[in-house]
């Protein structure tokens, strides 16, 4: 019944939607397909959508991932959110709020940003238009939304950025008690860019900023 509604209200914003109930079958059409958009239940036969979401990750899919689950729990939601997921909706929830996030998850994702095509900081490289990331020469694997949250720092070094306006021009929507999210995903962030994320800077109580270079 959930996927039905799902895909009748997808299908009712103009999506064009492939559907499985079996976590084996939906990972096959998932690595076979060239999918804009992936929506994963956790609870699942066969294999359980943490288990596909860490798989594509691993083979380096980059499509956008939303999870969706049963559990009120926050640490599914952090380890779902470590495994390369960029969004989560817990049930019940409202479709339409459903369809909303991942049209802003998409444009987001298709938005040209307004900044250089490449950021150079130190040996941190970030080419914004070929989506790649490497310090010292050696590339960086970055989820969609990690990448994103990237540029949007390292583009406006030195200035603050708060949770908020992060969630806004990041995940392109802002939802009270998600704060978290953005905590998690620089966390993640910065153990992938190594010493470099040091250049991540928090500012308790308020939120974010990349150290401009001539900073120590």
């Amino acid at each position: 019944s959930i996927v039905t509604l799902l895909a009748f209200n997808l299908e009712k914003d103009g999506y064009e939607v492939t559907t499985a109930t079996d976590g084996a079958e939906g990972y096959r059409l998932a690595i076979s397909n060239p999918f804009d958009f992936i929506i994963l239940d956790l609870m699942l036969p066969s294999m359980d959508g943490m288990d596909i979401c860490k798989r594509l990750r691993q083979e380096k899919f980059d499509t956008p991932i939303m999870i969706l689950t049963a559990k009120d729990d926050e640490l599914e939601k952090i380890i779902g959110l470590e495994l390369g997921a960029d969004d989560y909706v817990t049930k019940p929830f409202s479709p339409r709020e459903l369809v909303l996030r991942v049209r802003a998850i998409l444009r987001r994702r298709e938005t040209d940003r307004e900044s250089e095509n490449f950021i150079q900081i130190e040996d941190l490289l970030i080419d914004v238009e070929g989506h790649h990331v490497s310090v010292n020469k050696i590339e960086v694997q970055l989820t969609s939304t990690e990448f994103k949250l990237l540029v949007e720092l390292a583009s406006k070094r030195g200035r603050v950025q708060t949770r908020t306006s992060l969630l806004d021009r990041v995940w392109g929507y802002t939802y009270e008690g998600y704060d978290r999210t953005v905590d998690t995903h620089i966390r993640h962030l910065r153990e992938k860019l190594g010493d470099l994320g040091d250049y991540i800077e928090t500012l308790r109580g308020v939120g974010y900023r990349f150290r401009a270079e001539n900073e120590k």
